[in-house]
C-alpha cells in the first residue's frame, strides 16, 4: 500500500445527510456506509442544525427544499459555524438559478434527484478529495505557524494594503509592542520606525518585472532606561503567478551583539593606530635629521639603509592614519558640516594633483570634457579622499604607458563619476572582496605594488555616508572602471 493510500484509508470523513425524504436518507446512508464512512441522518433542517452544533461533520449532503427550515437556511448556518465544512446540495429543483445561488452561498457541489449510487459516490469522492486538500493545507499552515512563532528572528507579513497577516512573537518583542493583536491592522498603527515603514512601501511599489531584496539597519529602544538593540531588516514582496503583488514579507535579525563586537574591534584598532602614530612620527623626524646630514656625514650604504627604513616607517604611519580615518567614518565621528561642492573644480584639482605621479610611469591621465555638472552636498575633504584613492589605485595598477580616464555624467537624480584605466584588471574571484579591509589583489603582475588594503573600504564608506553607490567593472589585462553615483541637490 502506498503512502497516499495509507493516508486515504486513515482519513474517513464524517458525513451528515439532511433530507426530508426517507428513501433519500436511507439510500445515501446505505451506499456511503458500505464505503466505510461514518454516516448520520437528519429529516429536518432544525434537527440538522442541532446535530451540527453538537458534533463536527466533514461533509453534509443537504436538501434545498424541506418543510420548516430550508436548505438555504441550514447552509447559511453551517457556513457561519464551520466555514470549512463541505456541503453538497441535493435537490429536485436543480435549475441553474438554484445551483448558482447555492454555490454563491458556499456549497461545494450539487447532485440532482433522482441520482444513482455511482453518481453519489463520484460527487462524495470529489468532496473527500477537496476536504483532504483543505486538511493538508491547514496542517501545513499549522506547522509553518509553529515554526515561525519559534524563530529567533522577527517575521511580519502584510497584504497589499499594509494590513498585518502575520507577526510572530520575536517581531513584537523587537519593536517592544505589548498591546492588542496586530492581525488585520495597518502596520503604521504600531510600527513607528520610519525606515521599516518605508521598506514595506518600497516593496509594495516595486515593479512587477523586478525582485529586489531590500535591506536596512535600524535601532530600537535606548529610551527610558531600555536597552538599545540594533536590527538588520530584509523585506521582499510576494506575488501570485501573474506577477501581481499580494503583500510583503519582512524579517528582522537582532545584530546587537555583532554591532558591539564590531565597535570593540574598531575601538581597539583606533587605540593601536593612535598609539603607534606619535612614536612613528618622532622616529621619522629623527631619521630625517640623520638623512639630511645634520647629525654628521653618512656613507652611501648608510644613506640607502636608512632611506629604506624611513620608507617603511612612512608606510606604517600611512596605515595608522587610514585606520583612524576608517574608524571615524564607521563610527560617525567625522563632524564636518556638508557644503555645496563644485564637482568640476574638485575633479580638475584631483587630476592635476596626480599628473606628476602618472608621468613617472608615462601614464596618460585625462579628464574628459565635463558638461555643466549640478552641485553636490558633501564633505569636501572626504570627496577629495575618494577620488584621490581611486586615481592613485588606477595609476598603481596600470602598467607603464597605460591610460587613466576620469569622466562624469548626470543620470536622472544622480551624478555619475567614473575612474577608468587600462590596467591589469581584477580577476572575477576577487571582485566581491575588493572592498574588504586589508584585502589586496595579489598575483604575478601586482605583487610588487605596495598598499594598506584600506583605500577602497574608505572610499565605499564615504560614498555610503553620502547616500551614494559604488560599482566596479573589470576585465583581466584590459582594465577596471569604478563608477560612483551620488544624489544631486534638488533644485
Amino acid at each position: 500500500m502506498t503512502k497516499k493510500n495509507e493516508s486515504e484509508s486513515f482519513f474517513k470523513p464524517r458525513i451528515l445527510v439532511v433530507d426530508d425524504e426517507k428513501r433519500i436518507r436511507d439510500g445515501c446512508h446505505m451506499v456511503l456506509t458500505q464505503e466505510g464512512f461514518d454516516v448520520a441522518k437528519a429529516e429536518t433542517g432544525e434537527l440538522g442544525i442541532k446535530m451540527i452544533e453538537e458534533a463536527h461533520y466533514d461533509i453534509i449532503l443537504l436538501d434545498l427544499m424541506m418543510p420548516g427550515l430550508s436548505g438555504f437556511d441550514v447552509l447559511a448556518h453551517v457556513k457561519a459555524l464551520h466555514p470549512d465544512t463541505v456541503i453538497i446540495v441535493i435537490t429536485g429543483y436543480a435549475t441553474v438559478e438554484y445551483s448558482i445561488e447555492a454555490m454563491k452561498k458556499g456549497a461545494f457541489d450539487f447532485i440532482p434527484k433522482p441520482f444513482s449510487p455511482d453518481q453519489l459516490r463520484v460527487v462524495v469522492s470529489k468532496a473527500i478529495e477537496y476536504t483532504r486538500t483543505l486538511q493538508d493545507i491547514a496542517n501545513e499552515k499549522s506547522r509553518m505557524r509553529v515554526l515561525i512563532n519559534h524563530l529567533a528572528s522577527g517575521v511580519i507579513t502584510t497584504d497589499n494594503q499594509k494590513r498585518v497577516a502575520l507577526a510572530n512573537p520575536a517581531f513584537l518583542k523587537m519593536i517592544d509592542y505589548h498591546g492588542e493583536s496586530v492581525i488585520g491592522r495597518p502596520v503604521t498603527e504600531f510600527i513607528k520606525d520610519e525606515k521599516l515603514n518605508l521598506m514595506i512601501d518600497q516593496a509594495l511599489s516595486m515593479p512587477a518585472d523586478e525582485f529586489i531584496e531590500l535591506s536596512e539597519e535600524m535601532n530600537f529602544g535606548g529610551e527610558g532606561g531600555k536597552e538599545e538593540i540594533f536590527i538588520g531588516a530584509r523585506c521582499v514582496p510576494f506575488r501570485d503567478r501573474l506577477g501581481r503583488t499580494l503583500g510583503t514579507v519582512t524579517m528582522l535579525h537582532d545584530i546587537t551583539t555583532l554591532k558591539k563586537m564590531d565597535q570593540l574591534k574598531s575601538d581597539f584598532v583606533s587605540m593601536v593606530a593612535h598609539e603607534i602614530r606619535s612614536p612613528m612620527n618622532s622616529v621619522l623626524a629623527q631619521l630625517k635629521v640623520i638623512l639630511d646630514g645634520i647629525a654628521g656625514d653618512l656613507t652611501e650604504k648608510q644613506q640607502e639603509i636608512l632611506g629604506r627604513a624611513s620608507d617603511k616607517i612612512k608606510a606604517l604611519t600611512d596605515l595608522s592614519t587610514e585606520l583612524l580615518d576608517l574608524a571615524k567614518i564607521e563610527s560617525g565621528l567625522i563632524t564636518q558640516e556638508k557644503e555645496i561642492l563644485n564637482m568640476v573644480e574638485l575633479l580638475t584639482e584631483q587630476v592635476n594633483f596626480h599628473q606628476a605621479k602618472a608621468q613617472e610611469k608615462e601614464i596618460s591621465l585625462e579628464l574628459e570634457p565635463l558638461p555643466e555638472l549640478p552641485p553636490l552636498l558633501g564633505i569636501r575633504q572626504n570627496m577629495e579622499e575618494v577620488f584621490s584613492n581611486l586615481i592613485t589605485n588606477s595609476i598603481n595598477y596600470t602598467p607603464d604607458g597605460g591610460k587613466v580616464t576620469v569622466s562624469a555624467t548626470v543620470e536622472n537624480d544622480y551624478l555619475s563619476i567614473s575612474v577608468s584605466d587600462t590596467g591589469f584588471g581584477i580577476p572575477e574571484d576577487d571582485l566581491d572582496r575588493i572592498f574588504d579591509r586589508f584585502y589586496r589583489v595579489k598575483n604575478e603582475k601586482t605583487r610588487f605594488i605596495t598598499g594598506t588594503g584600506l583605500g577602497l573600504p574608505i572610499v565605499k564608506d564615504i560614498v555610503n555616508a553620502h547616500n551614494g553607490m559604488i560599482n566596479v567593472k573589470s576585465e583581466p589585462d584590459k582594465g577596471t572602471t569604478f563608477d560612483i553615483r551620488i544624489p544631486i541637490i534638488a533644485p
